[in-house]
This record gives structure tokens, C-alpha cells and sequence, in this order.
């Protein structure tokens, strides 16, 4: 899957990375309450996701099951590099000091980053 995927094919993804597979309806009743969506407007979501392949479908009588092509982990591993790469030369060091810098971290979230290093010298 080389293209991005916008904020709303986003939700329908986690939807469907959560429970799968389901049908365009069962996607809308649980995606689109929150958002006011109707089953038409997940059916061009699905439909564009289908396209850049982060979805597959089977047919299941006059119905279509659809679920994920990809892993979430594997989605947002490569946002994550891209965000990274795009907005900090490639280099997570700016990226923790621009959070420390704008009072974005909590104490639990410096005492997190601490056991990761500390793990990840071991």
C-alpha cells in the first residue's frame, strides 16, 4: 500500500482492525454514529480503501465482507517513520525534545521514555 490514508478511511480501518469481517453496514452502524455517516458515504470509504489496498473483500451472497489487507502495527509503523522523516530529518531525538520543549510530556510519559531506555540498553 503506497498511497496514504486519509482521517476518515483512518476510522473506518480501526473498525475493521478491530472486528472483521464485516459488511459496508455493519461497518457504517459501528463507525458512523459518532460521525454522522451513512451506509453510502462507509461504501466510498470501503471503496477507496479497497483501491489503495489496504482492504480486501469476499462475497458472501449479495453481500460483500470486507477486512483488512493490512496489519494496524504495520500501518503505523510506516506513519510513524514518515511523520519521523518528514518533520525531523529522520531523527526521533528532535522529535522527543520538541515534546519536552512545549510541556507535552507528563510526568508518567518521561517515566515511560526512561524504562524504554533503559530497556533498550540492557
Amino acid at each position: 500500500m503506497a498511497e496514504r490514508i486519509s482521517d476518515a478511511e483512518y476510522a473506518v480501518m480501526e473498525v475493521l482492525w478491530t472486528e472483521s469481517p464485516l459488511t459496508a453496514n455493519e461497518v457504517a452502524d459501528r463507525a458512523g454514529p459518532s460521525r454522522d455517516w451513512n451506509v453510502r458515504t462507509v461504501k466510498t470509504l470501503l471503496s477507496r480503501l479497497l483501491a489503495k489496498g489496504a482492504l480486501i473483500h469476499e462475497e458472501d451472497g449479495r453481500r460483500y465482507l470486507y477486512r483488512p489487507a493490512i496489519e494496524r502495527g504495520d500501518y503505523v509503523a510506516r506513519e510513524s517513520r514518515r511523520l519521523v522523516d518528514r518533520l525531523f530529518g529522520g531523527k526521533v531525538t528532535p522529535l522527543v525534545a520538541h515534546l519536552a520543549a512545549r510541556d507535552d510530556l507528563s510526568d508518567a510519559d518521561i517515566a515511560e521514555i526512561e524504562a524504554l531506555l533503559k530497556a533498550l540498553r540492557s
